[in-house]
């Protein structure tokens, strides 16, 4: 856990030291005004006073000051770890091919998953799968585990990476500061009474130990229950509202918000049984309190004596310190089972976590060699025209290529543009894949253009949208690209769409542009002419220094493109080149990378 956070260990030390000094205070001044309450009753002259009364004053400030400036740098350190945690899982998760693998699905099925085809059908099918039986997520495969659905993926990165963070706030530091503590308050009355002291520290044990360890105990299971059921609930719902027209055309949409509603029942019943596990390791404090405080008051009646005060007894002041101490030691202590419950609840967020933690780096499944160094073989055509000797599995595209990708759905085109741009095992500098289904961000036109380049300015984004054809409906827009796209995917049609993330891919700082059926959901007059411009590296759309690749399955029959990739049902790639006007065919078949 310590690891997965990163916390900075000095910043761990300052939050600690500052809880100290807050609690410390709360200590010295119950203290000190028990002292203060029981001179004044003895009526000194003032000026013996005046020193208590500033410290009691000074301490009263300290404790309020003292505490902002703990919850402040332990709350700085928290929030760091998070996100520290959040970017070890995300960069995991980028270089893991688990969201690759469908266990259960196979043949055409498994090929169109795998290569970004008929995705909505392919999910609609696997919701109702889902649905009947969670069969998908049940299943196993020889493969490889079985890949997280989108509410555990939800969970993991977010209520989960939370409770990390949170065991820092309750759990870390609190004990901590209550061990420095109970040890300073149990000294403090050995100094007065032995017995008194020992008293204190088993209620602070009872207290701070076994009620903590009892919690977590009680706590354990119903945690894991909760949990389990909030992520099912959680993948009830995105199913539901993901794939809503698929259920009710099914019949199953009635089952699938009836299983979000049972698992959502389940969690607050577990959530109930929990709470009440824990009020009854709660309860131990306020035990440990009046023992502590009763076994102090006989003791110092005992050493009070009956005259009071008298030479070899007990002082008043002592007295009321004795009494009046263990009240505030317990302040420390009182936050532990509640601290025990957090880091229960963190530790199982770990073992969630860990998998994506500890995970490699992915490699392809066709991966023979050392990183970077396994692609598509496209075969020894290719290197007569690239000008230069390649391997048996590496192939780089040159500069200023345009090079088009055609074949039948589930064929294996978007595979094929997924290993080109390293996303099988190491990413390649200045290659970049935009995917068919990217998304579109609930923000303005301009947000999500610079989520390909964070610098873009307004002109070169509103030049970009009008190379696409989105002029006259740029012009319609009340804030230009400015303008927020409400709900995201939803504030525009499919052909609006797949022009704004044409649109991001052409600001994009990239070299090579992979771009995956671009041109879908348009008219076919329209998606042909901007095939056209994509494909000719002297229409201006795209710099003739760059390389674009194209996947389509539509294509223009005077296109200028230089290479055509023909990808069949069977996973064959046979190779057209176009050197200086004359086609000229690959020698051989070249089967694409399979599991």
């Amino acid at each position: 856990m310590w690891a997965l956070l990163e916390l900075p260990p000095w910043r761990v030390t300052v939050a600690i030291a500052w809880g100290v000094l807050a609690l410390g205070s709360g200590l010295g001044l119950a203290a000190l005004a028990a002292w203060l309450i029981a001179r004044a009753w003895q009526m000194p002259p003032v000026l013996d006073l005046s020193i208590a009364v500033v410290t009691v004053r000074a301490l009263g400030i300290s404790r309020g000051l003292c505490r902002y400036l703990e919850r402040l740098t332990t709350h700085d350190v928290a929030l760091r770890a998070m996100t520290t945690a959040r970017t070890t899982v995300y960069r995991t998760l980028a270089r893991s091919d688990f969201w690759l693998r469908r266990p259960g699905i196979s043949g055409s099925d498994s090929e169109r998953l795998r290569s970004g085809v008929s995705v909505d059908a392919s999910a609609g099918r696997a919701a109702v799968n889902d649905v009947a039986g969670g069969a998908v997520a049940e299943r196993s495969s020889s493969s490889g585990p079985t890949p997280p659905r989108r509410g555990d993926l939800l969970v993991r990165i977010g209520s989960d990476i939370d409770d990390l963070g949170a065991v820092v706030v309750r759990a870390f530091v609190p004990v901590a500061v209550a061990v420095v503590l109970a040890v300073a308050a149990v000294g403090l009355l050995a100094t007065i009474s032995v017995g008194a002291a020992v008293i204190l520290a088993g209620a602070l044990a009872l207290s701070g130990v076994v009620a903590p360890w009892l919690s977590a105990r009680a706590a354990g299971a119903a945690e894991r229950a909760v949990r389990a059921d909030r992520a099912e609930f959680t993948a009830q719902a995105l199913t539901v509202l993901d794939h809503a027209p698929e259920l009710r055309v099914a019949g199953r949409l009635d089952a699938a918000m009836g299983a979000a509603a049972d698992a959502s029942r389940r969690a607050v019943a577990a959530e109930d049984t929990a709470a009440s596990r824990g009020a009854w390791s709660a309860a131990a404090t306020p035990l440990s309190i009046g023992v502590s405080v009763l076994g102090a008051l006989l003791i110092g009646i005992t050493l009070y004596g009956p005259h009071g005060g008298t030479a070899g007894a007990m002082t008043p002041m002592a007295l009321v310190v004795l009494v009046l101490l263990p009240l505030s030691a317990f302040e420390a202590v009182g936050t532990l089972p509640a601290a025990a419950q957090a880091l229960t609840t963190a530790r199982a967020a770990l073992h969630r976590l860990v998998p994506f933690e500890g995970e490699p780096a992915a490699r392809g499944p066709w991966s023979t060699g050392s990183p970077g160094t396994d692609r598509p073989d496209c075969g020894p055509a290719a290197a007569a025209v690239v000008g230069r000797s390649v391997g048996p599995a590496a192939v780089e595209l040159p500069e200023g290529r345009r090079v088009a990708v055609v074949g039948p759905s589930g064929a294996g085109k978007t595979t094929l543009l997924m290993a080109w741009a390293g996303l099988f095992d190491t990413p390649r500098p200045g290659v970049t894949f935009f995917a068919e289904d990217a998304h579109l961000f609930g923000t303005s036109v301009l947000e999500n253009l610079r989520v390909a380049r964070g610098d873009l300015t307004v002109a070169e984004a509103e030049t970009a949208v009008r190379a696409v054809g989105l002029g006259n409906w740029l012009d319609t827009l009340p804030d230009g690209v400015h303008t927020d796209l409400v709900g995201g995917t939803t504030a525009v049609s499919g052909g609006q769409r797949r022009r704004i993330l044409l649109a991001r891919a052409l600001v994009a700082p990239a070299r090579v542009l992979l771009l995956d059926e671009p041109t879908e959901h348009l008219e076919a007059e329209a998606g042909a002419c901007l095939l056209r411009d994509l494909l000719d590296a002297e229409s201006g759309l795209v710099g003739p220094d760059r390389t674009v690749v194209v996947v389509t399955h539509q294509l223009p029959q005077d296109h200028r493109a230089d290479t055509v990739l023909r990808v069949a049902a069977s996973g064959q790639v046979t190779t057209d080149f176009l050197a200086q006007g004359v086609p000229v065919s690959a020698q051989r078949e070249i089967p694409l990378p399979t599991r």
